[in-house]
């Protein structure tokens, strides 16, 4: 396996990076190696769905372990200190939109708007588990095609 899709996966798992960082460095490597792209994004928008599963799992059972650690704790802490001040904005629009409030949260293409954000922004907020799953996942994909778009536009611009 080539270090570029190595990276590439590897930044979609990752918090911030996500997808908006793995998938054009996968499209790029796709297309230097004259592969269809179709699979590779599929991969990386399971992968980034499945993210919403694990950060479920540690917030449900390791979060209760490891906040017994003082430098954990201070994170946290500190994480959702930060959220707490967004959560008033958030909740005022949740209300009107629902679910597809969480969705487009998560699809907008920026750092600190994706499925690890929206994943914690819903455990936080007590949000029901399969709706916010299933928001947080439509979100990922639709921020993926986003993206997708995008890396061909920059791509094209970038090989001229």
């Amino acid at each position: 396996m080539d270090l570029q899709l190595i990276i590439g996966l590897l930044l979609t798992i990752l918090p911030i990076t996500e997808l908006r960082g793995g998938l054009p460095i996968i499209v790029d490597y796709c297309l230097k190696n004259n592969l269809p792209i179709t699979p590779f994004f599929l991969l990386v928008i399971f992968l980034n769905i499945l993210v919403i599963f694990l950060i479920y799992l540690f917030l449900e059972f390791l979060h209760q372990y490891f906040i017994k650690f003082k430098p954990y704790r201070a994170l946290f802490y500190k994480s959702v200190k930060r959220v707490r001040q967004k959560q008033k904005k958030f909740e005022k629009d949740f209300k009107r939109a629902g679910y597809l409030a969480l969705c487009l949260f998560v699809a907008i293409p920026l750092p600190l708007t994706g499925a690890w954000t929206g994943t914690f922004l819903a455990w936080l907020l007590g949000l029901n588990r399969k709706k916010s799953i299933v928001a947080i996942g439509a979100g990922v994909l639709i921020a993926g095609i986003i993206i997708l778009i995008s890396s061909f536009g920059i791509l094209s611009v970038l090989r001229k």
